[in-house]
């Protein structure tokens, strides 16, 4: 499912390193949760050929990895566990069954370690073949160019308009401090005003409210005149 993993960071807020660090066994589909546990890892190599090739060391021939798959979260508070909605289950599910078939293709090639986002072979995906299909989505969508971690602050964004109290957003989000909750106020804030902006549009006529000030303009004049008198 192409793009599968950028729904899974729009939707839970995953950095890009914990959502291609997922393995199956961190889901519990019939439970509805799932558990960050650890961080993809830009892939660095070396020569495997003495260097003799004449190419950068990851496109050498025999290039050999030297960082693993894997790393820790960015922080303590990055280990936690998630609820999945509904639909994100059923679209789990589908990958699940779709990697199944790819398995089946691949046949001895197929390495089963397990990894939720994984090559055709079942290696675990490269960060930058990621990155390359974010801006294809962008693109098909004919939404304007953004980062891969503008679908993290989105997320953090929908969390904080809905109410979610601070202490949940920072669990949910993995942060470590409230502040930076606080990062994400001003821009609730403004949020907030315009969509009050806008349904005090839908209920009221400009004319209407514009003639409503007027008149508690006059009868404040009305009741403040020092030289009102009774009967006059």
């Amino acid at each position: 499912m192409a793009g599968f993993v950028s729904v899974v960071a729009l939707a839970l807020g995953l950095r890009q390193g914990e959502a291609l660090g997922l393995k199956w066994s961190d889901l519990d589909l019939d439970q509805g949760t799932l558990r960050i546990r650890r961080g993809r890892l830009r892939p660095r190599y070396e020569h495997g050929c003495g260097g003799t090739c004449g190419r950068k060391p990851g496109y050498c021939p025999d290039r050999k990895q030297i960082r693993p798959d894997t790393g820790d979260t960015k922080s303590r508070a990055g280990k936690r566990t998630m609820g999945l909605p509904d639909p994100l289950i059923a679209l789990f599910s589908r990958h699940k069954l779709l990697q199944e078939a790819e398995r089946v293709t691949a046949r001895q090639l197929w390495h089963d370690e397990g990894w939720v986002f994984a090559k055709p072979d079942g290696r675990p995906l490269n960060p930058n073949t990621d990155y390359h299909e974010w801006k294809e989505l962008l693109a098909e969508a004919g939404l304007r160019d953004a980062r891969l971690h503008d679908a993290r602050h989105t997320a953090a964004t929908v969390l904080l308009i809905l109410g979610v109290p601070t202490p949940t957003a920072m669990a949910l989000m993995g942060w470590s401090s409230a502040t930076m909750a606080k990062r994400y106020q001003h821009l609730i804030d403004t949020i907030r005003r315009d969509v009050a902006r806008q349904v005090g549009g839908l209920l009221w006529d400009a004319d209407d409210t514009s003639a409503e000030h007027a008149a508690r303009g006059n009868e404040t004049t009305n009741e403040t005149r020092p030289d009102a008198e009774p009967g006059h």
